[in-house]
């Protein structure tokens, strides 16, 4: 028996974000899972250590590891449409869910259930909302590298995504916005 699952994971290179709008840097969803993976594990690691508060950190890149993996049959569905009422919400949940588990049926009988925690996580542990704000501050890392170069079709989504971060009730990530988020803005030789 051959498993496809990874050979499809593969392709998410393929796979472009930001389709409605013009940006200069291209950017697909093999990328950004490896930007949220990373993002996940410093709010993790901030949770630990500077908070000293219990986070499942294997979980949590885990979830970060697996959260596009539908997008891989269902592509990057734009925020605007995705969101646009509650029946084509409600449809496209319906839909990302139904190719995750075609997904998940192409790997061994044995491997299922613990994909299936994977990319079916808990919504409410904390592992899961680490994860959810990761996504979102890559989508406002995004938003500051295409302004810095120039393409002001980002600033209204932005603007948006802060406010939505802001909302959260994550001190890791209020650490994030405050004390990391700042250096996304510099240039190379700003950095050093």
């Amino acid at each position: 028996m051959v498993y496809d699952f990874y050979a499809f994971l593969s392709r998410m290179k393929y796979i472009k974000r930001w389709s409605l709008m013009r940006s200069v840097i291209e950017e697909n969803i093999m990328e950004h899972t490896f930007m949220v993976t990373t993002i996940a594990h410093a709010l993790a690691l901030i949770r630990k250590e500077i908070y000293k508060k219990e986070v499942d950190l294997l979980k949590v890149l885990t979830y970060a590891q697996y959260h596009e993996t539908g997008e891989v049959i269902t592509g990057d569905l734009p925020t605007p449409i995705k969101y646009f009422n509650e029946n084509i919400t409600s449809a496209y949940k319906d839909l990302e869910k139904g190719a995750c588990e075609k997904l998940i049926l192409k790997l061994p009988q044995e491997l299922r259930q613990a994909y299936t925690e994977a990319i079916f996580p808990d919504k409410q542990s904390i592992e899961a909302k680490l994860v959810k704000c990761s996504d979102k501050i890559c989508a406002l890392i995004k938003c500051i590298q295409e302004l810095r170069a120039g393409n002001k079709e980002f600033k209204k989504a932005k603007d948006s995504i802060l406010k939505e971060v802001n909302s959260y009730e994550l001190e890791e990530c209020k650490f994030f916005i405050n004390n990391v988020l700042p250096s996304f803005d510099k240039t190379l030789d700003e950095l050093q």
